[in-house]
Formats: structure tokens, sequence, C-alpha cells
């Protein structure tokens, strides 16, 4: 078997220092002290800027910035949100603090309040991608450019109707209410805004972020489960895929540890690294997809310029067995060029 090294990031058992034990106080685990300080930094960056442009009027130029400060911190965001809603960050005691990530900081990423949760949490993970995941990959083949637009557009335009459906029909109604609320009111307040004040810092503010924010998060998801083994979809280890040694891994949170993921959703991102060393010999048995140095939204630009190649430059050889790039090729192609009908 490949022996791997990491560079991604882990928890140090050092002693707490004075952040840490105040940070004690609310949170409810120390290794998350790193979302209080992205708080505070969005806080003092995109929020002020956000604000200002829809109280003060649209310029280009503050648009530009705006968006650069959305966009650079945009993947920390979305994986902050990801790990709180798998895991409460404050305390009980301070339980409403857990509505700020969602419902304050949410909507200047594009982010509607409370959706995300509902899609992610309560339905993506129970359906695994199978075929009742409205998020499934299954229905398309994942190296077509016209098979994504339709898989994007379903989800932009489909998901207001499809996912509140899913929850009543799984006599969910709680989510119902959860998939329902956060986006209503969101559409609403933008709109009002968009009345009331400069409808062009609106859509800067708010508009531009929506849209990329969903079109983003499908290339993604496209990307995690885009190499299916058509013999057991619905193993975890066979039909998402984990990416290692990132800048993406160090920014973002270990996200690219998406099969380790979907094997235990509670699991703290600090130990994704761990679990993948002490679990190689089962990655390697089960023939799951790795790849060194690229993240998900490198992997689904690959797979819509066919770039096989590139993949197969990138794939680790869990086995240790040599494997030609041509027989890495005919490997990934078949676990993205077959379909099933979603349910």
């Amino acid at each position: 078997m490949q022996q791997v090294s990491l560079t991604d990031p882990t928890w140090t058992t050092s002693e707490p220092n004075a952040f840490h034990r105040a940070s004690l106080v609310f949170i409810n685990d120390v290794r998350d002290t790193p979302f209080l300080k992205l708080i505070a930094t969005l806080l003092l960056t995109v929020v002020p800027s956000g604000v200002f442009m829809i109280v003060s009027g649209f310029r280009w130029w503050h648009a530009a910035v705006h968006l650069v400060l959305v966009f650079w911190f945009l993947g920390p965001y979305i994986l902050m949100l990801h790990n709180t809603s798998h895991r409460k960050l404050f305390k009980k005691k301070w339980e409403r603090l857990n509505h700020f990530i969602p419902w304050f900081l949410g909507p200047f990423f594009g982010e509607t309040p409370d959706t995300y949760f509902a899609h992610h949490v309560g339905m993506h993970h129970p359906e695994n991608n199978m075929e009742e995941d409205l998020s499934s990959t299954l229905p398309y083949r994942r190296d077509s450019v016209r098979g994504f637009v339709r898989y994007f557009l379903r989800f932009f335009f489909g998901v207001i109707v499809e996912l509140p459906r899913y929850f009543l029909r799984k006599n969910r109604r709680s989510l119902v209410v959860k998939s329902l609320a956060g986006e209503l009111l969101f559409f609403a307040v933008t709109g009002a805004l968009a009345y009331f004040t400069d409808w062009r810092a609106v859509v800067a503010v708010l508009v531009v972020p929506y849209v990329s924010t969903r079109f983003l998060m499908m290339c993604g998801n496209w990307g995690q489960h885009a190499f299916v083994d058509e013999a057991a979809p619905e193993n975890c280890y066979r039909n998402s895929i984990t990416c290692i040694n990132t800048g993406y891994n160090r920014r973002c949170f270990n996200d690219g540890y998406h099969i380790g993921h979907h094997v235990k959703q509670t699991r703290h991102w600090t130990e994704m690294p761990e679990d993948f060393t002490k679990n190689l010999a089962t990655y390697a048995k089960e023939g799951a997809v790795v790849f060194d140095g690229i993240d998900f939204f490198i992997v689904w630009m690959f797979l819509m310029l066919k770039r096989y190649d590139w993949l197969a430059r990138r794939y680790v050889k869990l086995d240790g067995a040599e494997k030609s790039e041509a027989e890495i090729i005919e490997l990934l192609q078949s676990r993205t060029r077959w379909t099933r009908a979603a349910a």
C-alpha cells in the first residue's frame, strides 16, 4: 500500500492560550476558534462594505472591491457554515448565537437563511447522492457540459419547490419551514431594498453572490460525486472523492476529505487527515478515488474539459499497484459515464 504524506491542517495539542480559554465560555470546541476569527474578519470587511453600499448608493469601484472581498472569503464562509451546520458552534447557553452565521452573515454570501442546513443536512446526507437526493449526480454523465447545465438549472430554479415537497413526503414538517422561510424572506427583503434604495447596489451586494454561490456549490457537489461506482453507488467510499494537500483544504477547513465526511458527517474538520491516514487500507480496498494537489472545483473543470489525462496525473494509487495513465483514465471514465434516472 502506498504511503501518503499530508500537509493539510490538524489541531496541535499545545497549551490553550488566553483567547482559547476566553472562547470556551461561548463555544463548544476550542478547535473551532478559527471560526470566531473568521466571523470577526467578516464583520470588519464584507458586512460594513455591503451595508454602506446599500445605504450610500452604487459606485463601480466600490462594487468591484466589495465583490473581490466576497469571493475571497466565500470559500471559508461556506465551509464555516457547513461545519457549524453539522456541529453547533455556540454552547446551549448561547444557543441563539448559532443563528448568526446562517441568518446574518449568510445573505452577504448568497446563502438564504437555513436553506443550506435543510438541503445539506436534512436531505443530501440522508439520501447520499442516490435517486431521492435532489442534488444527485446519477442522472447525468459527469463529464458532460450539457449534463451539468441541466443539473445546475434544475437546482437553481427547482429547489424552492422540490425541497419542501421532499420534506412533506418524508413528514419532516420543521424542515419544510426551514426550506421555505429563509428563502422567501431573502427574496422579499431583496425586492424591498431594490425598490426603496439603489437597485444596482442590491444586485452587487445580494443578487450576484446569490447566483454565484449557487453555481459554485453545484460545481463543488458535481466534483465531489462525479466518480460513482456503478456496482455500489450507495457506498460512501465509491460515490465520493477525497482531495488532499491543497490550498483549498488549508483555507476551507479540510473540506477536501469528502469521503470521510460522508462516512461520519459529524467528524471534526481537524480530525480528517488523521482519519484518512488511519483508514488508508479501507480506502485502498474500496477503490476510493483520491486526488493529490487539486480540489473539487479543479476536478469539475477538468471533467468539463474532458481532460482525464490531467486527472490521472493527480490520481493517488492507494493500493501501490502499478497503473498506467491509460488504466487510470479507463477507471475514472467507468465512474462518470453511466447514468441512472432520478426517483
